[in-house]
């Protein structure tokens, strides 16, 4: 069978990557140097000869939703914890150049030596749900569980998709980090820790509401209304002091730009388009869109899914753009869709583009560390017991459909 990729039509709603540019919205992200321009046609050679003249001085990370023209140059790929700890085990690099967001640059300057510098190519590269948990609003946010008496039998936990300063924190209150792989792992042993799921204990679960809803409900069998979402902008989080005491899962309001918009009618259309289609999310869709999928799981289950699916199979995948359109390019033999009807990128993600790994290549063969992320050592020690805590929890069971 051939495969056939229909590419999503623009969304009038986003920036197309590298055609237009939004001045108002991009202040202050001015690469601190010469940026090549996207057009010149030397770019994978130089970019390719800086790798080779600084050998296994540097080693690069690509995550999985990266460019193509960026994931070429990557020493490995995957999710950003794997990430992390692959930079972990490469002490003798002496530059990491991540190509992913901030959070995941932060995860691996706290998880590598001091002496290794940690470089995200584009400090723009941000991740707007990590963004949507400030430290101040959580710290606010516990003063008020405090203040409504359930804080003491409250365990935070926070995905890996938050800053440094929310796994700190976390670190500081008895609480763990968790990834989309191990999410219900976290939430049985934070509930355990606090008289088990069928207690009266609670889970403040950052910053992904998604997530905490799925994992909570489909994992641990708690109910939609054993759910609240606490808005940091409202007093309370915008919940009676009622419905916090009865709560089980306090789930931040925050999302992925990303994986939020999918819908059902996406797994509804392509069910009628394609009859007998496969649909696989990822469980940071909204509860509506997992439940109406077949399989759900982290970006790696995706990944090991697809490659494991018999030739001929459909597949309806709601993840983003460009690792869709890598695992249809890798599955000529399969036929894969993508969810959404319009363009899905992770755009932040995609600021780290071929000229900004090219500048930060030679400026490294030039002598110049450019970009380096470096987390204070307070916030590292109390975010490494959360990812530690994290760490020693037993392996999560095989993900189900």
């Amino acid at each position: 069978m051939t495969q056939t990729f229909d590419e999503p039509a623009a969304s009038p709603a986003l920036l197309l990557l590298g055609t237009r540019t939004d001045p108002m919205s991009e202040r202050g992200v001015d690469c601190p140097g010469d940026l090549p321009a996207a057009s010149d046609p030397g770019l994978v050679e130089r970019a390719r000869a800086a790798k080779e003249a600084l050998g296994d001085r540097v080693f690069i990370l690509g995550h999985h939703y990266q460019r193509d023209e960026v994931i070429q140059f990557a020493d490995v790929t995957g999710d950003s914890f794997k990430l992390a700890r692959d930079a972990a085990n490469r002490p003798g690099a002496e530059f990491i150049v991540f190509c992913g967001v901030h959070f995941m640059a932060e995860s691996a300057d706290i998880l590598t030596s001091d002496n290794q510098a940690v470089i995200l190519p584009d400090m723009a590269a941000g991740c707007s749900m990590a963004d949507m948990a400030g430290i101040n609003q959580v710290e606010d946010a516990w003063a008020q569980l405090e203040e409504a008496g359930v804080a003491s039998r409250t365990v935070p936990v926070t995905y890996m998709n938050s800053t440094a300063a929310i796994k700190a924190f976390c670190g500081r209150h008895e609480g763990a980090v968790c990834t989309s792989s191990n999410a219900e792992v976290a939430l049985r042993w934070a509930f355990d820790t606090v008289g088990g799921v069928a207690g009266d204990g609670k889970v403040l679960f950052m910053p992904d509401q998604h997530l905490g809803r799925n994992t909570a409900v489909l994992g641990l069998g708690l109910g939609l209304d054993d759910c609240i979402v606490w808005d940091p902008r409202k007093p309370l989080g915008g919940n009676t002091p009622e419905a916090i005491a009865a709560a089980r899962m306090i789930l931040w309001k925050g999302h992925c730009s990303v994986h939020g918009r999918f819908r059902k009618d996406n797994v509804d259309t392509l069910r009628e388009q394609v009859p007998g289609i496969n649909i696989i999310v990822h469980p940071e869709c909204t509860h509506e869109v997992v439940t109406s999928a077949d399989f759900v799981g982290s970006t790696e289950y995706i990944i090991a899914a697809i490659d494991a699916a018999e030739p001929g199979t459909a597949w309806g995948i709601g993840t983003e753009l460009n690792l869709v359109r890598r695992l249809a390019d890798a599955h000529p033999d399969k036929q894969v869709h993508f969810l959404e009807d319009t363009v899905c990128f992770c755009s932040t993600m995609n600021r780290i583009d071929l000229p900004h790994l090219v500048w930060v290549l030679e400026s490294l063969v030039a002598g110049t560390v450019p970009n380096r992320i470096v987390v204070d050592a307070v916030t590292q020690e109390q975010a490494r017991i959360a990812l530690d805590r994290m760490l020693a929890l037993p392996a999560q069971q095989p993900e189900k459909d």
